[in-house]
C-alpha cells in the first residue's frame, strides 16, 4: 500500500478522476468483444409480397415439365397471396425426347401466368443450326438430333438424309415464328438480392456489363469463384446431383434428361424451398417438396 499511496500523492490529477486504460484493460476489452454475440448476416431475399418459382434445365423432358407445372400450380394455390413469377433458366431443348412439346407448353403456360424464359446455350446452338450445314453438324452432336425428331421428322426419314438435305428441310420443320419466339428469350433477370441466368456470370465484371457468351456458356471461372458477388446467382447449365447452394450462387440443374429429376427453387422473402419432379427409370413421376436448399 505505501507504494500506491506514494503514487497517488505524486499524481497531480484528482484521485476520483478516470484513469487511463492500461494494456490489461485493452486486452480484456478485446477478448470481451471477441465473444460478444454478433448479429446474424441478412439473408438474400426477393421483393416483399412476391413468390418466385425458378425451374432448372428441362432438356426436352415434357413429362417432367408437365408434372412440375401441376406441382407449382398446386403449391401456389395453397400459399398466402403473393405476386407470383415463374422463371425458366433455359435449355428447354435438346437431349430429351420432346423439345418441341416443351416449347409449346411454355407458350401455353405464358398465356395463363407470368412466365419468363432465359436463353440457354442449347437454344443458341439450335438457332445457329439454321445458318449453315457445318453448324448443324455441331448441333446434332450435342442433342440436336432429338430436337429435330420432336418437330415431326421420323427416325427413318432422318437416317435417310445427308447433312445438306437435312439442312434444307430444317426451315420447313421449325417455322420462322417458332424460331423468333426462341430468339426472344431473355439473357438475365434480377429480383431483389438475386440474379437469374442460364450458365453464370463473369465474377470480375459488373452485372450490367456481362457478355452474352458468359451468361450462356461460362463454367469454370464462375464455379471456382468463392468470394461475394453483386447478387446471389441462380443458374443452371452445370449438372449437380442435388441443389448446389454455395452462398454466392445456387445451381439447380439436376440433369433432368438423364437423371429423371427436374428441380424448381421457390423463393419468397428470405426463404428458400425446393420442388422436384422425379422419375426413377420408367416408374411414375413423383413430386418431392424440400426445405431450404
Amino acid at each position: 500500500m505505501p507504494f500506491i499511496l506514494e503514487r497517488l500523492k505524486d499524481t497531480p490529477e484528482p484521485i476520483y478522476g478516470t484513469f487511463p486504460a492500461t494494456n490489461i484493460d485493452v486486452m480484456f476489452n478485446a477478448i470481451r468483444n471477441l465473444f460478444r454475440s454478433r448479429p446474424e448476416p441478412r439473408l438474400a431475399a426477393v421483393p416483399a409480397n412476391t413468390r418466385y418459382y425458378v425451374i432448372g434445365d428441362i432438356h426436352g423432358r415434357l413429362d417432367l415439365f408437365e408434372a412440375m407445372i401441376a406441382a407449382i400450380e398446386e403449391d401456389d394455390a395453397t400459399q398466402p397471396g403473393a405476386e407470383t413469377h415463374v422463371i425458366l433458366l433455359g435449355d428447354l431443348v435438346d437431349r430429351g425426347p420432346d423439345s418441341a412439346g416443351v416449347v409449346a407448353r411454355t407458350r401455353e403456360w405464358q398465356q395463363e401466368r407470368n412466365v419468363r424464359v432465359l436463353a440457354g446455350n442449347h437454344e443458341e446452338m439450335f438457332l445457329n443450326a439454321f445458318s449453315k450445314p457445318e453448324v448443324l453438324r455441331h448441333f446434332l452432336k450435342h442433342g440436336g438430333r432429338e430436337t429435330i425428331l420432336s418437330y415431326g421428322l421420323s427416325k427413318k426419314q432422318f437416317n435417310a438424309m445427308n447433312l445438306d438435305e437435312l439442312f434444307t428441310m430444317m426451315p420447313q420443320l421449325v417455322p420462322q415464328s417458332e424460331r423468333d419466339y426462341i430468339a426472344g428469350f431473355e439473357e438475365m433477370i434480377t429480383a431483389g438480392d438475386y440474379v437469374f441466368v442460364h450458365a453464370g456470370i463473369d465474377p470480375a465484371v459488373p452485372l450490367d456489363q456481362q457478355k452474352r457468351s458468359d451468361l450462356l456458356w461460362i463454367r469454370d471461372r464462375f464455379l471456382r469463384h468463392e468470394g461475394p458477388l453483386d447478387k446471389v446467382v441462380v443458374h443452371g447449365h452445370t449438372i449437380f446431383d442435388q441443389v448446389m447452394d454455395c452462398g454466392n450462387r445456387i445451381g439447380i440443374d439436376t440433369g433432368a434428361f438423364r437423371s429423371g429429376v427436374l428441380t424448381a427453387l421457390v423463393l419468397e422473402g428470405d426463404q428458400r424451398r425446393v420442388i422436384q419432379a422425379c422419375q426413377h427409370e420408367n416408374g411414375p413421376i413423383e413430386i418431392f417438396h424440400g426445405d431450404r436448399s
